[in-house]
């Protein structure tokens, strides 16, 4: 009975545990306004302990079945999180989060405490402290990809498009064209020396032959 009461305590402060790492992992995710965010990622890591706990504890079911089987449900969970917005893609970090979080949780449920403790405050450092930096080396190397819908074959578009980069001193680059409903879209590459953007943002909202872009 006393070992019963000590097992029920051991598997209430594993779950505890997770609940405070999801927490601390989610609470970046709320700060930033994110589709998985302070509750998303708490009920992840609890969850993920929880079925580490039961498959430790199952007689006829084997443990790895049920470990592989979280990867795969955290794995659908994390691709409802990754959209498109114009052609650029969103919420992999949001999606990496879930699924770290997830195996932190399933640490904590197979008592690897040190390893989810040091994983945890990797996962703290590289959202809080190393944003900044990532900042920086994207300021170095800014540049912008942009989806242009011209009227027509937008030939004429392009040509002054083109001229206006060249002198405006900006490097670019068209990677791709396309015919959407008779009209063709540009994509471009293009990096300003000062990475400011505006001047071809009001470029592109002037011209007549522009129907929409995005960047």
């Amino acid at each position: 009975m006393l070992l019963d009461i000590f097992i029920y305590f051991e598997e209430a402060a594993q779950v505890s545990v997770a609940f405070i790492i999801g927490a601390v992992i989610g609470l970046e995710r709320e700060f930033r306004s994110k589709p998985a965010g302070f509750r998303t990622m708490i009920l992840i890591c609890v969850g993920s302990c929880l079925y580490t706990i039961l498959s430790k504890e199952s007689n006829g079911v084997s443990p790895d079945r049920i470990a592989s089987n979280i990867v795969t449900g955290i794995g659908f969970i994390g691709a409802g999180v990754i959209f498109k917005e114009g052609i650029s893609v969103n919420g992999l970090t949001t999606a990496a989060l879930i699924w770290i979080t997830a195996a932190l949780g399933m640490a904590v449920g197979y008592h690897n405490y040190p390893i989810a403790i040091v994983v945890a405050s990797m996962v703290v450092v590289a959202l809080f402290v190393l944003e900044p930096v990532q900042r920086f080396i994207n300021n170095l190397h800014k540049v912008k990809d942009y989806r242009i819908k011209a009227n027509g074959d937008g030939e004429v578009l392009r040509n002054q498009l083109d001229n206006f980069l060249t002198m405006a001193e900006a490097n670019f680059r068209c990677m791709k064209v396309l015919k959407e409903d008779n009209n063709a879209v540009y994509i471009y590459r293009i990096g300003t020396p000062n990475r400011n953007y505006d001047a071809v943002n009001n470029f592109l909202l002037m011209h007549k032959d522009v129907q929409t872009f995005d960047s």
